[in-house]
């Protein structure tokens, strides 16, 4: 069932003009919205769980909201009401400040089970208090032991166990949590090679406690995987979160591929617990969850269906996972021995679309088929009416080839394991798709992109670098749960739960370019936008299930091109397959949740930043940190370009959850220009040479100087850095400064200072794709933030003549831009420049821009056509004129023009 917001739209619209009455006024001034700072309301944020409805569960949550400048002093405390009034334990903590020191964005905290039932709160601005919280932490020499108050984790500090021991008040649950990788140097070919396989454990080689309580701890390991032979090679960091009260840990797992990946092979990836078992095997229980809170739960030796019946209360005991205690009848008891204890069992999901569930008694003998099904939400129980250890991963099946695997459930010690890459499944294989196609030199090269689009030169389409971060769980449990209690685990790791703002906040506080926001008028014309706007939604998301745009590598991206004679999208075109990020997906998206509140929209757009922001792009090696621009792989394109790479992408996520990984993305980004000196970014145009080791480096002032703008301000407003606020402020003066500011397009920059040299004076002109990859979004932040009106002038400038006529870019500039595509996306340009300036013509010119739909979408349409075979291999939905470059540039637009221009909208 879709998702909408908890606001309705005409509440929305009410409440944004309430917000924001007088707007031609107060848009003159930078930063409007922070113009409410002072006020009674500033002082405090309605919050709400993510989806408008309490979950039934919580294992702790963590979340950040947004201020207004000027309203919260760094100094400041904060208090969390539910609604019936009682104060909820909360831990606070800054992630960014305004220029003038107040907090822009503040994190907070609280435990497992806190803050239910209520289903809204409201966090108020306070006077400093010292927070409390049960979590207590132990750092000692070689390891550090975290107490929650229900589980105790012992994290060591060197070799190759990441968990030495787990326990719930006090007793041993778990124990050697221990990461394993699986190896062959060929692929299966099935050409009668056999390969030579590897094993590999976690080797830890550094560990820090990023955040240490009271109401949460986050422990960061990193390491290498190692063999007996010593080689070390795929670099993880894992990251373990604690919360008060909790009986769970929250894992996040990345690994960056820095093999060869001609003989590098994983066929097995995944993180393994050992689990102290003791007692008769008819008290130990095996669980896997499945789909539709279906739950898959047996004892290893089963005292149900057998020729002598135990009597009821045993059978029912067994099934419930309750202790059967006392002597069994005689006609069993004595024949205890000829019941097959099953000690291993394995749940493998190869495909979006089926799983299996298989068992044996143990290893030597031969695998029984024990169930089947579609999509297992990936929760895992291995234990005993005493205690056991419940554990998932999150998107399971969408992030397939994925296995849950229990071991030696028969004896002392079982074990399990989450394999994020599952050994039953074929070798992961990230070698190039095709061996270049005689593509050995510029000019054959350049003919290749003219026929499918593909960027291709020899050696740039590796997957050296790149990286996957996965998430799990594993929940420390006092007894076998119920098939009930399974189920609402599992469910819970597949969403956990989350607090979030009102809709109306992040715009009242002037964040996310959210400073401009007009009367919010409503007519049956632009609730027409509106609807097209949720079509266009609701169509992608339906797309990635239809489609089955899942996998390891793959789940959270979408396709770029649509072929409607295949009726299919263009997977194996060249440029025209995976979209990584082309003129700015992920901002749609984010953008399109900030304006709804609809949790479907934040997990799609979720699952595409940790996408993009990891698999995408290169961490490591020559290319790092550019991103590849899209294509057939994800890392296959030989552009490496800051527009994937760009932290403008990311800032949402962070910003919205404090997710500490993307922050380690983030900072990456900071020296970003440093590797412009060897991969240029347009060396297909004109073949250009860096220097790599030069002082300069050649920067455009659209996608490149927008991604290190993008990572700049957040540096300067997480750290304070004053090098990312002194490169972040001269670049801006020396575009400024640049014979034709923006339209002089590009310029040598001094990597040190950021500063500009001048470009020469005849240089001059305009790319259609310098203002689609998220310059627009930081050039309106950057203006509300910084009083620099020649950099001001400059960017009205562009923004007004891009779409203006040739007769009017003569006047101002001297000469035409010429023919220029992606019209309608630049209407957004035209509209910001009304604001400013407060340009009635401008406004108008904006939405005639846009409702002709040059180079963009022209006509609005939800109709969707549904074919099915013999035509087509499943039944799809195809719908009119849909490709993802312009649906992502219309609904930035429309978004952009109903808040800067909406009084606007032209008269029938």
């Amino acid at each position: 069932m879709q998702q909408k917001s908890n606001l309705s739209r005409r509440s929305f619209v009410r409440n944004a003009g309430l917000l924001t009455a007088g707007w031609p006024v107060l848009s003159c001034l930078p930063g409007t919205a922070a113009n409410h700072a002072g006020t009674a309301a500033a002082s405090s944020v309605n919050l709400h769980w993510l989806g408008g409805r309490a979950p039934s569960l919580s294992a702790g949550a963590t979340w950040g909201v947004p201020w207004p400048r000027g309203t919260v002093k760094q100094n400041a405390g904060f208090r969390l009401t539910g609604a019936d009034g009682d104060h909820i334990n909360i831990q606070s903590w800054s992630l960014a400040t305004w220029p003038d020191g107040s907090v822009k964005w503040s994190a907070h905290a609280i435990g497992a089970g806190k803050g239910l039932p209520s289903a809204a709160f409201t966090l108020s601005v306070t006077k400093r208090e010292t927070a409390n919280g049960e979590i207590q932490i132990t750092d000692n020499a070689d390891h550090i032991i975290i107490d929650t108050g229900v589980l105790q984790c012992d994290i060591g500090k060197s070799g190759a166990q990441l968990i030495r021991t787990l326990k719930r008040k006090e007793q041993l649950i778990a124990k050697e949590g221990t990461l394993v990788l699986l190896t062959q140097d060929i692929p299966d070919e099935g050409n009668g090679q056999s390969p030579k396989h590897d094993a590999f454990l976690s080797n830890i080689s550094s560990v820090t406690l990023e955040q240490q309580g009271p109401v949460r701890a986050v422990v960061k390991i990193e390491g290498k995987h190692v063999n007996a032979a010593k080689r070390a090679w795929l670099p993880f960091i894992i990251r373990l979160y604690f919360y008060e009260g909790a009986e769970s840990i929250r894992i996040l797992h990345t690994i960056t591929f820095d093999g060869n990946e001609q003989q590098d092979f994983i066929c097995g990836l995944g993180i393994r617990f050992a689990v102290p078992l003791s007692g008769e095997h008819y008290n130990r229980h095996v669980r896997f969850t499945g789909e539709e809170q279906g739950v898959f739960g047996e004892a290893v030796k089963g005292l149900t269906g057998l020729r002598r019946d135990p009597g009821a209360a045993v059978r029912t005991a067994q099934v419930d996972g309750d202790e059967i205690t006392g002597a069994l009848p005689a006609v069993v008891d004595k024949r205890l021995q000829y019941i097959p204890s099953f000690g291993d069992y394995t749940l493998f999901q190869p495909t979006p679309d089926a799983f299996e569930i298989q068992k044996r008694t143990k290893a030597g003998h031969g695998w029984i088929q024990s169930a089947y099904g579609r999509r297992s939400s990936g929760t895992g129980y291995l234990g005993t009416p005493a205690g056991g250890l419940a554990f998932g991963i999150r998107n399971f099946w969408q992030s397939h080839p994925a296995q849950l695997d229990i071991r030696n459930a028969h004896t002392e010690e079982g074990s399990i394991t989450m394999w994020f890459w599952a050994p039953r499944a074929s070798p992961m294989d990230l070698r190039f798709y095709h061996d270049g196609m005689g593509q050995d030199t510029f000019e054959k090269q350049r003919e290749g992109l003219e026929i499918t689009y593909e960027d291709y030169e020899p050696g740039f389409g590796t997957p050296f670098g790149v990286a996957r971060t996965s998430e799990a769980q594993i929940w420390v449990l006092p007894s076998t749960p119920s098939h009930e209690r399974l189920a609402s685990i599992a469910t819970y790791i597949q969403d956990p739960a989350m607090i979030t703002f009102d809709v109306p906040q992040w715009q009242t506080a002037g964040v996310f370019g959210g400073s401009w926001v007009g009367r919010q008028t409503p007519s049956a014309e632009k609730e027409q936008l509106h609807q097209q706007l949720d079509f266009y939604f609701d169509y992608y998301k339906r797309q990635v299930d239809e489609q089955h745009w899942y996998g390891y590598w793959n789940y959270g991206d979408v396709m770029h091109s649509y072929d409607t004679d295949r009726h299919v999208w263009r997977y194996d075109v060249g440029g025209f397959a995976w979209d990584n990020s082309e003129l700015s997906t992920d901002l749609w998206l984010w953008y399109y949740y900030l304006h709804t509140g609809r949790k479907d929209a934040f997990r799609m757009a979720e699952a595409m930043t940790r996408h993009t922001g990891e698999v995408d792009v290169h961490h490591i090696g020559p290319f790092a940190p550019l991103g590849s621009r899209h294509n057939v792989q994800h890392w296959g394109c030989s552009a490496k370009q800051l527009r994937i790479s760009t932290v403008t992408n990311r800032r949402f996520y962070y910003y919205l959850t404090a997710d500490e990984r993307v922050g380690d993305l983030m900072h990456a980004e900071i020296d970003a220009a440093d590797t412009l000196r060897t991969i240029v970014p347009g060396r297909k145009i004109g073949q250009q040479k860096g220097d790599p080791d030069g002082k300069y480096a050649g920067v455009s002032f659209g996608t490149d100087w927008g991604s290190l703008a993008g990572a700049w301000l957040t540096e300067w407003e997480r750290t304070g850095s004053k090098t990312a606020k002194d490169r972040l402020l001269n670049s801006m003066q020396t575009i400024a400064a640049q014979p034709h500011g923006f339209f002089t397009g590009s310029a040598q920059m001094e990597l040190a200072t950021g500063k500009f040299q001048p470009a020469p004076a005849e240089q001059f002109g305009a790319s259609h794709l310098s203002a689609v990859f998220g310059l627009p979004e930081i050039c309106t932040e950057l203006i509300a933030l910084v009083e620099m009106p020649a950099f001001e002038k400059a960017w009205l400038q562009y923004c007004e003549m891009y779409n203006a006529p040739e007769e009017e870019q003569k006047a101002v500039l001297g000469k035409s831009l010429g023919k220029l595509n992606l019209k309608q996306g630049h209407a957004r340009l035209t509209a910001f420049a009304a604001v400013r300036k407060q340009d009635k013509r401008l406004a108008q010119r904006a939405w005639v821009e846009f409702l002709e739909g040059e180079a963009g979408i022209r006509k609005f349409s939800k109709e969707i056509r549904t074919l099915s075979g013999p035509l087509v291999l499943n039944k799809v939905e195809e719908a009119d004129g849909i490709s993802t470059n312009a649906v992502a540039q219309w609904g930035l637009t429309a978004m952009a023009l109903l808040d800067y221009v909406n009084e606007d909208y032209p008269a029938k």
